[in-house]
């Protein structure tokens, strides 16, 4: 009891300063995220994470696609410090990786059990065989579509539709004077928004964006037939104003009734299919992407996966967050609190064999299908220097794509010619691998 009397008699300055230095001890770790619905799921059950590490505080920038990836990148690049983790994907993290900006993810717990992670996925996110960012969820992309409305039109969807058949849905079920439109799609620019979208419907059309000899192919009758389908499609078929609507937009376009057919990320299916989120989650129906007959679907495959800025002076925080926010543990969490449809999808094998999941998710055999049909080295009909399968796998890709992107996005608005979209497509990819040094000027 002495010992006790004398802290207490030694004032209330020194109390209020030890409190002070268990405040001080605490370490900050700023977080970079997508405002896709798995991310902002992870960012309200955070505190599961806090309250287990009373050590770290948790502060987040919760960002649009598009906002995101310029703030990420100019801040990775730069080394600024300005983010802890980021959320990024499969195109970044081996570019990223090569050049030192990403802390490798090379000891994780050995409770994470790293071997779990799907081999393509895995792939996607390491060089030299080491892991730089370990995902969130993956996804390939798939076709979601109304099953009533295909009852009232007498359609039958394929497990493995064409793009014929996608026309012809959707021409059928379109009623604009109800503000049911057949078809949905991505049409807000952005390499990861309508460029990934038509990236991937132009290698089931026998387009590439390269020869082998990085000559660009948008002069080809294959890139016509692509845009000039897709523009006919969201023109004819599709909602107003499609030149706006990237994933979140066709997203909560559907959940209200409003789509017919979308062909986008499997991720979303598990939004579609929640009563708490949409209105149609009992007549959601799931078919692979659609081919056109040569031997390539328009499915492709990205993880969102989390990584550690090679500047973040937290690295140690920062690791224990991601191997938190990316465990078998955080599923079974996520499971325990929302039910087993909405855990993050595509990303560990032990998902696919866990009956809770398969009962839940109608989705998730054709997810794990559509995943593992995705072949990033072999990406397109005829043969192609790169890998990748919605985007090309080089640093100006990103610049690139942006750019062709905003071209797209001003034909479907209408104040271009896909001919003029194309020809300049054509021009400016030309230009930027010329001073790349791909092509010779």
């Amino acid at each position: 009891m002495h010992g006790l009397k004398t802290v207490f008699l030694s004032g209330t300055t020194i109390f209020l300063g030890f409190a002070a230095s268990l405040v001080q001890a605490q370490t900050s770790i700023t977080i970079a995220t997508v405002n896709n619905d798995d991310m902002v799921r992870m960012q309200a059950l955070s505190a599961n994470f806090t309250d287990a590490n009373p050590d770290i505080k948790l502060n987040w920038v919760t960002l649009d696609e598009n906002v995101l990836r310029q703030r990420v990148t100019t801040a990775i690049a730069t080394n600024s410090g300005r983010f802890d983790v980021v959320t990024i994907g499969t195109y970044e993290v081996p570019i990223w990786a090569e050049r030192g900006w990403l802390v490798p993810l090379d000891d994780m717990p050995e409770e994470y059990d790293i071997d779990d992670i799907l081999p393509s996925i895995r792939s996607g996110l390491s060089i030299m065989g080491v892991l730089h960012a370990a995902p969130f969820y993956g996804e390939s992309s798939f076709t979601m579509y109304r099953t009533d409305l295909f009852d009232e039109a007498g359609l039958e969807m394929p497990a493995a539709p064409s793009w014929d058949f996608i026309k012809e849905a959707a021409a059928a079920i379109t009623d604009k004077s109800n503000e049911v439109y057949g078809i949905c799609l991505r049409g807000k620019p952005g390499w990861g928004e309508n460029v990934a979208f038509l990236t991937a419907m132009a290698n089931s059309y026998g387009a590439r964006w390269f020869d082998e000899n990085w000559q660009p192919q948008f002069d080809s009758d294959a890139w016509a037939n692509t845009l000039n389908d897709y523009l006919m499609l969201l023109n004819n078929y599709g909602p107003p104003d499609a030149a706006l609507n990237g994933y979140n937009e066709n997203l909560a376009l559907f959940q209200d009734g409003k789509c017919g057919i979308w062909i986008d990320a499997t991720v979303a299916a598990s939004s579609l299919t929640n009563a708490s989120q949409s209105r149609v989650s009992d007549s959601v129906g799931f078919a692979l992407a659609p081919d056109n007959g040569l031997g390539k679907r328009s499915n492709w495959l990205w993880a969102w996966a989390l990584a550690i800025s090679a500047g973040s002076e937290n690295q140690d925080a920062a690791r224990r967050f991601v191997a938190w926010a990316t465990s078998g543990e955080f599923t079974e969490f996520i499971a325990a609190r929302e039910g087993w449809a909405n855990v993050p999808p595509g990303t560990r094998a032990s998902l696919y064999t866990n009956d809770e999941y398969l009962d839940a998710a109608p989705f998730a055999e054709m997810t794990l299908a559509s995943i593992q049909a995705a072949d990033p080295n072999d990406p397109t009909v005829a043969k192609v220097p790169y890998t990748g399968i919605q985007f090309v796998a080089i640093p100006e890709f990103q610049s690139i794509g942006t750019a062709v992107g905003h071209r797209f996005a001003k034909s479907l608005e209408g104040s271009i010619s896909s001919e003029e979209a194309l020809a300049n497509a054509q021009w400016v990819t030309s230009k930027v691998m010329e001073r790349a040094r791909f092509l010779k000027e």
